[in-house]
């Protein structure tokens, strides 16, 4: 070892990386070796060149995600909205019907406060002939408003009424005036003068007791001549 120039490790250890930058030297001056620059530039290009396309993807996913979050926002406040329009739209129609009723009149029956109309009140329908009706799919103000001659008259034969009833005391037009809410005009037109019709009889029977009279009279005046 005393014939070597080389002694301690830090010698070797300097020789080695020597011989290794003389290694690299000699091949930036070999002809082959602007063959591994130009290769080391096109990786670097094709590295800047993925790197840029990642960061694009990258900004268009984010983009991609705010949108997507927007619409989940959207449709949640959309089923929201829904759901609440859902939930109350029976109370409205509850509402609506109370209103109607009180507007008209009308006198709805059933469990929920809806489903048919008093149709008793139109005079001649008793409570019989409207449980009849009920039976027969009519239940509505609106139902008997819309009926033709022929549905009179088909309907006449399955109550067994006198061919006629239905125009002759007006249900069509009763049905109108309390669908619309015209009580007073209804009562008066109708009601009343359905109840006072009994007091009114007896004045049509006075002229047949007169007419009774003057026969006996003229009786009397033969049998005394």
């Amino acid at each position: 070892m005393q014939g070597l120039p080389f002694q301690t490790i830090t010698e070797f250890a300097a020789l080695g990386l020597t011989l290794i930058a003389g290694l690299f030297f000699g091949l930036a001056l070999h002809p082959g070796g602007r063959k591994w620059k130009d290769r080391y530039r096109e990786l670097d290009i094709e590295s800047a060149a993925y790197r840029h396309q990642a960061e694009t993807d990258l900004r268009e996913a984010q983009v991609r995600v705010r949108d997507l979050e927007a619409e989940r926002d959207r449709l949640v406040k959309q089923a929201e909205a829904h759901e609440t329009a859902a939930v109350a739209a029976p109370a409205a129609a509850a509402v609506a019907a109370s209103e109607a009723d009180e507007t008209s009149g009308s006198g709805w029956r059933g469990w929920f406060g809806w489903g048919r109309d008093n149709l008793s009140r139109i005079a001649g329908i008793d409570e019989a002939r409207e449980k009849r009706l009920n039976e027969l799919g009519i239940k509505t103000y609106r139902e008997i408003e819309k009926m033709t001659a022929e549905d009179e008259a088909a309907l006449e034969q399955r109550l067994s009424l006198e061919t006629g009833t239905i125009a002759s005391e007006q249900w069509r037009e009763q049905a109108v005036l309390l669908r619309t809410g015209h009580e007073q005009e209804h009562g008066s037109r109708f009601v009343e003068k359905r109840e006072a019709a009994p007091a009114e009889a007896p004045a049509e029977e006075a002229p047949a007791t007169d007419a009774e009279a003057e026969a006996e009279a003229e009786k009397t005046e033969r049998e005394n001549a």
